[in-house]
């Protein structure tokens, strides 16, 4: 009776079935000495847990820390990064001009003339964009008439 009892748990133990309890009935009986010969394959499978338990780990794990070397070349680094950042400062801000002339024009007329030219500029370009969007809005049209949206 008791080695049907311990077949039927092995079953559920494979079948992924069986609970804690379970577990341990069949981890105690595998680790008794009067295990059925037909049954002596699945003994290391439990043997391994109780096995597994006795084992320590006694080696020792050296930690090297090298804080103090790290924390000089952080500083090192933070410092050469100051450096250089003061550096691009002072660099470009004393080496612009102080006065750009910004192409002003006394005559309204004339203003007026450039005025229109860069207008007509930049209308050319929305207007080159703008037809590049016809293919956007065909494309559109061909994709929902295929997938009839």
């Amino acid at each position: 009776m008791a080695l049907d009892r311990i077949e039927n748990l092995l079953e559920k133990y494979f079948e992924a079935e069986s609970s804690i309890a379970e577990e341990k009935e069949l981890k105690d009986y595998f680790a008794s000495s009067d295990v059925a010969q037909h049954l002596e394959q699945y003994k290391p499978i439990f043997g391994y847990a109780i096995q597994a338990k006795q084992e320590q780990f006694t080696a020792t794990i050296p930690l090297k820390t090298n804080k103090r070397k790290s924390v000089v070349w952080l500083s090192v680094a933070a410092s050469v990064i100051v450096l250089l950042g003061v550096g691009l400062f002072t660099f470009s801000h004393y080496n612009q001009p102080e006065y750009q002339d910004l192409g002003t024009i006394d005559d309204p007329e004339v203003a007026f003339r450039e005025t229109q030219k860069a207008l007509a500029m930049i209308s050319e370009s929305v207007n080159k964009g703008i037809g590049s969007m016809e293919y956007i809005n065909e494309y559109e049209k061909s994709k929902n008439k295929i997938f009839k949206k």
